[in-house]
């Protein structure tokens, strides 16, 4: 066996146990049934926080560094930015490992 039949079985292994692992989540996931509404405000919550977070901690670190060095940028709001997109991309990372 050549080397690039190793590394195509390889990758079918690979593959396969990655099915495999989607296949016994999913099956799991509808064996549970239908999510309650608590789920779903629970979801809401944590989308919720995982925005405020980052957000809030950009706001306040972009307070001080304003207040500790002036500048004629107002790194407050580059922070808010910033904190946003983090934020918002924490969301996205848990609403797809729900899903």
């Amino acid at each position: 066996m050549n080397t690039q039949d190793s590394k195509r079985s390889n990758l079918k292994a690979d593959l396969q146990r990655e099915v495999d692992t989607k296949q016994t989540r999913k099956m799991a996931a509808r064996s549970e049934g239908e999510r309650s509404a608590w789920f779903g405000l629970g979801m809401f919550g944590l989308v919720g926080w995982s925005v405020t977070v980052p957000t809030l901690l950009g706001i306040m670190l972009g307070l001080w560094i304003d207040k500790q060095w002036p500048s004629r940028f107002s790194w407050t709001l580059m922070l808010l930015v910033m904190g946003v997109a983090v934020g918002c991309l924490n969301a996205w990372w848990w609403i797809k490992q729900e899903t």
